[in-house]
């Protein structure tokens, strides 16, 4: 039996940060869909669940601390890897409080990424 490629959502407002995250995915073999607010990305899960999120936090009407408010109130189990340009220890905080397995700085290092969406996605494995 084949193992399916993950899916990964990529949830930023900013149009360049989602192109590049994209194609790191897709050279990683992992499948990427992108979404340009946290509203558009909420609306998709009522299909399916990723397998993973990359969660920008701050974005218009429904920023990332939204959308982690509410995988949670729907019982979501999916794990979401956080990056943020406003990076200061409220917001550290605040993301892995609401359970980000990771939480990672902009400009985000490709490496750090893929590193962080694996141990999202299999976190018992080393």
């Amino acid at each position: 039996m084949t193992k399916t490629r993950l899916l990964i959502a990529v949830v930023d407002d900013e149009e360049s940060v989602r192109i590049a995250i994209r194609r790191l995915l897709r050279s990683a073999n992992m499948n990427a869909e992108t979404f340009s607010s946290g509203a558009e990305f909420l609306e998709s899960v009522k299909g399916r669940l990723p397998d993973c999120v990359v969660l920008d936090l701050h974005m218009p009407q429904v920023n990332g601390f939204a959308v982690q408010a509410r995988l949670e109130e729907t019982g979501s189990r999916v794990p979401v890897v956080v990056i943020t340009g406003h990076d200061t220890p409220e917001n550290r905080e605040r993301a892995l409080a609401g359970g980000a397995a990771a939480y990672l700085r902009k400009p985000v290092d490709d490496e750090a990424l893929l590193e962080a969406i694996q141990q999202a996605v299999n976190p018992h494995s080393n």
